[in-house]
């Protein structure tokens, strides 16, 4: 089933917040190169898009002047600041428990990132993999996701938890010494997958202070939260999918729609509207998925990615783009290889 591009909490913004502060930085500084509203903040409810969190920790990472920004703050993250998937973890009888709820509802605080394990021999691989395959994500992010990950294991079970291994996809951006402090081990860089190996016991080291009770209270809470925010988005996530897998083969049309899902156009235009959508706004999410994926590879021209995204000639396609982040497929592409390769 295809989850819904519901995007992050707007809680997440705030221990980026936090840690700019911390180090003599102003919340309105960041917010105002991010150009957003502060009043967001005021809604509990209200949640961001991946690529607005990633600007802003990117924006935050500049404004210290810290290479491994996302790292650090992943080192100063609690349970607690993942909301009610925290406190499900809190009260899970072990680390493995934890894990596993974190699996599990992870799509509350993050539709962006999947998260598996398996056991291998005396050890247990657990990977993080993006849910986009189109798009790489931010090293800040990646770096943020595992640091944060292993020290909320270290928090929740008042243990030493020793990593053997530890992969990164993107290239090595600091010293060594840096990865060494935080998490005990120094990377390896440009593998095939972000991962941890560790001791399998460390899955049965006991969550302390956790009372089934309450997890079973908050579980229900998350069970609501989840059903809360994909109910009503599969139609729109399954036309999604079909134009992902069919654009660099066909130039789609709403009829083409009609016609793939057996419904009259009226249909599939009603069914979009219940879901808050339209047909011209999932091409253009699409199209704009493609395009951040295509030029995450220098080996495709952009007049290339033009002609693969079905635009009638590439200025049309540079205009669209643009709109879309402000800046032209060049100009992306450039920041892009940049932030990658630092």
């Amino acid at each position: 089933m295809p989850s819904a591009n519901i995007g992050k909490p707007v809680s997440f913004v705030y221990p980026i917040v936090k840690t700019i502060v911390q180090k003599g930085h102003s919340q309105e500084e960041l917010l105002r190169k991010a150009n957003i509203d502060s009043s967001i903040f005021q809604d509990p409810d209200a949640r961001i898009s991946e690529e607005m969190l990633v600007r802003i920790t990117e924006l935050a990472a500049e404004l210290t002047s810290d290479e491994l920004f996302g790292l650090h703050k992943g080192q100063s993250t609690e349970a607690s600041d993942l909301g009610i998937l925290g406190y499900v973890m809190q009260h899970s009888k072990t680390i493995g428990d934890a894990l596993a709820a974190y699996q599990k509802y992870n799509v509350i605080v993050c539709s962006g990132y999947d998260l598996s394990w398996h056991v291998e021999g005396d050890d247990v691989i657990i990977m993080t993999a993006y849910a986009q395959p189109l798009q790489m994500p931010s090293r800040h992010c990646i770096e943020d996701m595992m640091s944060s990950l292993y020290h909320i294991m270290v928090r929740l079970s008042c243990r030493s938890i020793a990593l053997k291994e530890v992969h990164f996809r993107h290239d090595r951006s600091a010293a060594a010494e840096e990865y060494m402090d935080v998490l005990g081990v120094l990377p390896q860089f440009g593998k095939e997958s972000n991962l941890f190996r560790m001791s399998k016991e460390i899955l049965e080291y006991p969550v302390l202070f956790a009372d089934a009770k309450i997890r079973s209270a908050f579980e229900l809470i998350a069970e609501e939260a989840k059903h809360r925010l994909i109910q009503g988005k599969i139609f729109s996530d399954q036309v999604y999918s079909w134009i992902i897998n069919r654009m660099p083969v066909s130039n789609l049309s709403l009829k083409d729609a009609a016609a793939e899902f057996r419904m009259s156009v009226r249909s599939i235009q009603a069914k979009l509207k219940q879901e808050e959508t339209t047909f011209q706004a999932i091409m253009v999410r699409a199209r704009k998925e493609l395009a951040i994926g295509y030029l995450a590879k220098p080996e495709y021209p952009i007049a290339e990615v033009a002609y693969l995204l079905h635009f009638s000639e590439p200025s049309a396609f540079q205009n669209a783009f643009k709109k879309w982040t402000g800046v032209t497929p060049r100009q992306y592409r450039k920041e892009l290889l940049n932030n990658l390769y630092m």
